[in-house]
This record gives C-alpha cells, sequence and structure tokens, in this order.
C-alpha cells in the first residue's frame, strides 16, 4: 500500500483536538472520513503531534496508506474537495516510504504563538490570538525565557494528565519578537524542540505574559523550573493564539 506525507492546516476553534473522537469533531477524524470518500473503508492516519481543543496549525504532518497509486496532486486535491467546508486544508502532499512515520522519523516540531496587545476587541483576529490588554515588557520576558532554555526537567510546566513517561525535555530554542501587525503590537514567541510536553508550550506563554506584564521577575522563572512543581507554574494561557508551525525530519518529504 502505497504511504503518502501530508501537510495539514486546520484552524483549531471548530475541534476538540487533532485525535479522533467517539462524540466531538476532530481534525483527524475530519481526514478520515475524506480519505474513506476517496477509497471507502476504515482508515486511521498518524500525525506528528496531537495537538489540544482550540491549537491550529500552519503545518501538520500526518500519513496515510493508500491501495491505489494516488499521484500527491491528486490525492490532496481530491481531499481538499471532501474536506470542504472544515476550516483543514492539505496544503502539500508526497508519497513516502513504506515505513516513514510521521510522528517517529520527526527530528523537531516547532510552535508559534501569537499575542495581540490592544484594548478594543480583536475582530478580524478573534480567535486567532491571545488578546492582553496592556503592552507586555519583551526584553524582560526574553530574560525569563533563557532560563527554559537548554535540557530540564519541566514537571512544572506540564498538565497534570500528561501522558509522557519523563518530564525531562529539551528545548532547542525560545524566540520572542515584537511585531506591528495590523490590528496593533504583537508579541510572537517561536519554540522549537524535539518534542513538548502536554500543555508545555501555554503553560510556558502564560508565565512569561507574567513577566511581560511586571508582576514577575524573570528569575522566577527560573525559581519555578527548579522547583519541580506544577503548583509553582504561571497560568496557562489559551489555545486560540497557538499554532503547529512546522515539523523536521532528517529528509524533508516535501522539498
Amino acid at each position: 500500500m502505497p504511504r503518502y506525507a501530508l501537510k495539514v492546516e486546520y484552524h483549531g476553534a471548530p475541534f476538540a483536538g487533532w485525535q479522533r473522537q467517539a462524540d466531538q469533531p476532530s481534525v483527524q477524524g475530519a481526514i478520515e472520513t475524506a480519505l474513506a470518500k476517496l477509497e471507502p473503508r476504515e482508515h486511521t492516519i498518524a500525525a506528528a503531534g496531537r495537538t489540544d481543543a482550540g491549537v491550529h496549525a500552519l503545518a501538520q504532518v500526518a500519513h496515510c496508506d493508500m491501495e491505489k497509486d494516488w499521484s500527491p496532486f491528486r490525492l490532496s486535491e481530491a481531499l481538499n474537495y471532501h474536506l470542504k467546508p472544515a476550516p483543514v486544508a492539505i496544503v502539500d502532499c508526497a508519497q513516502v516510504e513504506d515505513d516513514w512515520h510521521a510522528r517517529f522519523s520527526a527530528l523537531e516540531r516547532r510552535y508559534f504563538f501569537r499575542l495581540l496587545m490592544r484594548r478594543a476587541p480583536a475582530t478580524h483576529d478573534k480567535g486567532l490570538v491571545w488578546q492582553v490588554l496592556q503592552r507586555l515588557d519583551a526584553q524582560a520576558m526574553r530574560e525569563g525565557a533563557a532560563h527554559l532554555i537548554g535540557h530540564h526537567d519541566f514537571t512544572t510546566f506540564r498538565s497534570t494528565i500528561c501522558q509522557a513517561k519523563s518530564p525531562v525535555k529539551t528545548l532547542d530554542a525560545l524566540d520572542i519578537s515584537e511585531v506591528q501587525g495590523l490590528a496593533g503590537p504583537e508579541l510572537h514567541v517561536h519554540l522549537r524542540a524535539r518534542s513538548f510536553l502536554h500543555n508545555q508550550v501555554r503553560s510556558f506563554v502564560g508565565t512569561l505574559e507574567r513577566v511581560g506584564a511586571g508582576a514577575w521577575a524573570p528569575a522566577e522563572v527560573k525559581d519555578a523550573l527548579e522547583a519541580r512543581n506544577r503548583a509553582a507554574c504561571g497560568p496557562v494561557c489559551p489555545p486560540h493564539g497557538l499554532y503547529l508551525a512546522g515539523v523536521g525530519y532528517p529528509d524533508d518529504p516535501f522539498a
């Protein structure tokens, strides 16, 4: 059975997350339903990361196995036709080796978070940004973020329902940039690691927002990390500013 890698973009608002669920809409379920329109049978696809309810993706990666030998272009076009009107799009497709795996072949995941800083309610970007009402001190946030980069026990910054075997991870990058968006000033947070714990990114951003607002000193991020205690974490920010921005592989199937 030929195997295909799919690069998937989606708006997370209507979904209970990536993972298929029996009684709620999911991104995985939407794609598997579309695949069944092309080849009527039960389909099971795998993804690089299981995003939570409300989280978006610019470049999630999944793989599927087909019985027919589809051209990648025709497969992506057919899937996009059957995915309508769900806010899910196959933006690229490539045939891969039979042992290639969207999750286990991945070397890194990249996430992107948007914070909009303005008092007036967001209109065009509602549901796509986390809106805060005051300007945040980006430099103080960078100083706090520096304590998180590297190989650490991230118990403080993972959900109590996280199923990872170990809280020890390596955060390769956490960069914060100031951008003048069309709707107002934004902070963009870019994170990169081989893998992330459940709620790790949202815990980071929620904690760093407290630093930017002046409620925490940057050094308190280090104290929270070293506490290895979930109670030491700052607030977990909402999901709608978070995007899975990309997945890295030894050989990019979409190159």
